[in-house]
């Protein structure tokens, strides 16, 4: 059965994290501590772009000033 899944974020005190995580477990969610997130977007970045700094800051100036 196709079952919607929504992503939610939850502050919640350290001290309760064990016992979340134990509770998503038995229910098969997934939880991922927001470190983790930072851990898996910068692991799928690529690793060799061909772009120099001059090439990244010409970019970012067009964007935030426009096309110069």
């Amino acid at each position: 059965m196709e079952v919607a899944l929504e992503k939610v974020f939850v502050d919640m005190p350290v001290s309760d994290l064990t016992f979340f995580k134990q509770f998503a477990d038995k229910m098969g969610w997934k939880v991922t501590v927001r470190q983790n997130l930072w851990n898996e977007y910068i692991n799928s970045c690529p690793k060799d772009v061909d772009l120099s700094d001059d090439d990244i800051m010409a970019e970012v100036k067009a964007i935030r000033y426009g096309k110069m």
